[in-house]
């Protein structure tokens, strides 16, 4: 996957000179940077992430405001887009990337422009209905709408239901501005109408401000006229009203003349922080599963080793070869390079530091070699499952703790090689990976009857 192929976008921001939007447009270019430095394996699953971060450079070049409008199915969502357009939006393209359940529409009628950016528009994104939205896609859909918004709309036509509560909840957690709509409000006498914004007001203290609790009419119900003739006559007449959503465009008006430019550059850092982070997790994780890969397959490779060695000599050496093959390696999967003889000496600190297990290892060789002595070799068929998974357990604490030193960049830390790998021993299941040596040496035995150690 290439990064080359990131859209172009207009120069534009050059007339801004706000340096909060300006760190904003830095730190989005930092993080794509980020992805170019990614390898292969890195860029295919993080393919999506850099899609959408193309997209939000795009975004914020050209001053694209989103405004995402979520809500039940019933509380009239698209009435009150249709609504805010000014016309009935019955054909919309769906966001690039995005899935069909997500739709968007340009609010052109509303007259506000990201000061400097000639390109800029207001965009209203409607979502499917939160009592519609199931399963972990469609919920990560709904957030990653979120995520990417400037300002959200929740629409609702009553007292909140647990459903919408627990759903504006998690919206506010992304810590966007949000404008809660009191739809329907021709429903309600003026008294049901205080009272109910009364109790919006005090569920949703710390969640929503009470100056930003407005109440819409986006598809008000026929009212009767009576029209009264020039005879003198009356007619009874049924006619629709207009929408009544003026409140709502002055207050999203108002957070935009405010605020506009400083959400768009915050919203932008925010998501490029989040993206960021991600490279950095899948990465290490990435490492991490071939480090853990690379150590237990070295581990297995001194354990058959030794075991089938039946030179005393040959046994220290052959293992040793492999620990310092194995951490050099590990340090070329954390892209830190590293000598031969580097990785000897931090193999040596790493055993020095690991005390009784060096001891152990050492002690099982002794046993071994004087039994392979008295039985003039045919003891090796005894000693091949426990002096190999010794000595591979021996190399799977030197990979771990080498791990660790060059998953903190080279460096122990704070803690030091002696405080490291007993926290690592501690951790580890000692007679797990010792049987799960044995059984790998078994299989060895069983493909190869000829490498039968001791003749």
């Amino acid at each position: 996957m290439s990064t080359d192929s990131t859209p172009e976008t207009t120069e534009s921001h050059e007339h801004v000179d706000d340096e909060r939007y300006l760190d904003a447009l830095a730190s989005v270019k930092k993080t794509l940077d980020r992805f170019r430095g990614c390898s292969d394996q890195e860029k295919d699953l993080l393919r999506r992430d850099l899609r959408q971060m193309q997209e939000m450079e795009s975004k914020l070049t050209t001053g694209r405001v989103e405004i995402v409008v979520f809500g039940e199915i019933s509380t009239g969502k698209s009435a009150l887009i249709n609504a805010l357009v000014g016309q009935a939006v019955t054909e919309v393209d769906v966001q690039g990337g995005w899935t069909r359940e997500i739709w968007h529409v340009a609010w052109d009628g509303c007259g506000y422009r990201i000061p400097g950016l000639g390109t800029s528009e207001v965009v209203l994104i409607d979502t499917p209905g939160i009592n519609e939205v199931g399963g972990a896609h469609r919920g990560e859909m709904a957030q990653e709408a979120a995520r990417r918004s400037d300002m959200l709309l929740f629409v609702t036509d009553s007292d909140l239901n647990e459903t919408e509560f627990s759903a504006l909840v998690s919206l506010a957690s992304v810590n966007k501005p949000i404008v809660l709509v009191l739809n329907k409000v021709d429903l309600y006498s003026p008294d049901q109408r205080k009272r109910l914004h009364e109790v919006l007001s005090q569920r949703l203290e710390g969640i929503v401000q009470p100056e930003n609790i407005v109440e819409t009419s986006a598809d008000p119900r026929e009212v009767e006229y009576v029209v009264e003739k020039a005879d003198g006559s009356t007619t009874s007449q049924w006619r629709k009203p207009k929408p009544n959503i003026e409140a709502l465009q002055l207050k999203m008006l108002e957070v935009l003349e405010q605020d506009g430019l400083a959400l768009l550059a915050l919203n932008a850092a925010m998501y490029s922080a989040d993206k960021s982070d991600r490279i950095a997790s899948l990465k290490l994780k990435i490492r991490n599963d071939r480090a853990n890969q690379h150590i237990w397959g070295y581990a297995v490779v001194k354990a058959t080793t030794v075991a089938f060695n039946p030179a005393p000599v040959a046994d220290v050496i052959g293992g040793g070869a492999v620990d310092v093959a194995m951490v050099w390696h590990l340090a070329h999967i954390y892209g830190i390079e590293m000598t031969w003889a580097n990785a000897e000496k931090l193999v040596k600190s790493i055993i020095q530091a690991a005390g009784w297990v060096t001891l152990g290892e050492l002690t099982t060789h002794a046993i071994m070699w004087s039994l392979k002595a008295v039985t003039l070799g045919w003891g090796s068929v005894l000693t091949v499952l426990p002096q190999g998974a010794a000595a591979g357990y021996g190399s799977y604490v030197v990979g771990q703790a080498a791990k660790f030193y060059f998953e903190h960049g080279a460096s122990w830390g704070s803690e030091g090689p002696k405080s490291v790998v007993h926290k690592i021993l501690d951790k580890t299941d000692r007679k797990s990976v010792i049987q799960d040596l044995k059984d790998e040496i078994l299989k060895k035995l069983r493909i190869n009857q000829h490498a039968t150690p001791g003749k």
